[in-house]
Order: C-alpha cells, then sequence, then structure tokens
C-alpha cells in the first residue's frame, strides 16, 4: 500500500513540476515578445541625443562595471555568501547595470537621428523650439521637441516635450497661428502656436 500511495505522490509531484515548468516556459515567452517588441521600436533622437546616450553607453562599458567588479571583489572577502548583502546588493547592481547597457545596445542599433539642418522650421516637428500659448490660461510657454527617450519634464531649465506626448501629437505639423486641442478629463484645452524656431 505505501508503495502505490508513493507512487501516486510522485506522479503529482511530476505533474506539479510539469505546471510549473509549463507557466515558466510561458512567462519566458512573453518576455522574450515585449523585449523582442522593445528591440523592434525605432528610437528618435536629436544630435545631442544621440550623443548623450553613447557617452552614457561608454560610461557603463568603461568605467561603471570596473566600479561594480570591485565592489563584488570587496563583497566576496566579507565571506560567507548566504549572508552577505554587500554582496547581494553588488550583484544587484551589476544585474541593472548590464539591463541599461542592453537597453542602450539596442536604443542605438534602432536610431533614427533627426540632423539640424533637415529640420522644417516652419512647421512643429522632432528638433523644433515652439512657443505655445495655452489659451484659457493666456499662458505662454517654450518647449523643445525631442525623442521619448531624451525627454525630461523636470528640466525648468530647457523645457521638453516627447514626440509621443499628447501636446505634440496635437501640435504635430502645425504652422505659427494655428490652434491644437487636447481633450483632458477637465474638458478640452486649447493651444496656439507663437513661434517655431
Amino acid at each position: 500500500m505505501g508503495g502505490f500511495s508513493s507512487h501516486i505522490l510522485d506522479a503529482r509531484e511530476k505533474t506539479v513540476d510539469k505546471k510549473i515548468e509549463n507557466e515558466y516556459n510561458i512567462g519566458i515567452c512573453v518576455i522574450k515578445t515585449e523585449v523582442q517588441k522593445i528591440m523592434e521600436k525605432k528610437t528618435t533622437l536629436t544630435v545631442d541625443g544621440l550623443k548623450k546616450l553613447e557617452d552614457e553607453l561608454e560610461y557603463l562599458k568603461t568605467k561603471k562595471r570596473k566600479e561594480v567588479s570591485e565592489k563584488i571583489k570587496v563583497a566576496l572577502g566579507f565571506g560567507d555568501l548566504s549572508e552577505n548583502s554587500e554582496y547581494d546588493e553588488a550583484k544587484n547592481e551589476q544585474a541593472q547595470v548590464e539591463i541599461r547597457i542592453s537597453e542602450l545596445e539596442t536604443m542605438l542599433k534602432n536610431v533614427i537621428v533627426i540632423d539640424a539642418d533637415d529640420i522644417d522650421r516652419t512647421k512643429v516637428g522632432i528638433g523644433t523650439r515652439v512657443q505655445i500659448l495655452d489659451v484659457e490660461f493666456d499662458e505662454k510657454e517654450w518647449y523643445t521637441i525631442v525623442g521619448s527617450t531624451e525627454a525630461d519634464p523636470t528640466n525648468d531649465d530647457e523645457k521638453t516635450i516627447s514626440n509621443e506626448c499628447p501636446l505634440f501629437l496635437a501640435i504635430k505639423g502645425k504652422g505659427v497661428g494655428e490652434q491644437a486641442q487636447i481633450d483632458t478629463p477637465d474638458g478640452p484645452a486649447v493651444y496656439q502656436i507663437l513661434a517655431i524656431e
């Protein structure tokens, strides 16, 4: 009887193991699909944006990798890895650095660079600097239109708008004097283009 029960338990364990393996494989497939979508996406950059990404990649591959490698070596010197938080932190940092390097390499393989000489300054587009009037509040603001990887909404010195944000999508291709409307939760917002550089 004990032998029969152990066979049933073994069969159940194998079924559970197989189910876990299948779910794991499905998860891997989903992750690979998402990574493939990211890899196939074209990244639009200005020349300055391209330089910044290339500089970041160079820094990560040369200096940051060495720094993290040294942290791992130091942490290994502390002994038992099972209770070594410094080692865990260093390995996590190493993983983050490698992920970012991979992201940057993928972006740079699929980049579209907007050359300043090729920009039509009569219409709103990537690489232009635009003065916009919020009609309702009578407020003017200058924005530089950049690719989504370059946009930094926290930078008050140079305000940027991503080529994927709703405001850009509304004003894209419009000229000086034209208006655009964006639907917001508080109702429509109307913007007028005052100048393009």
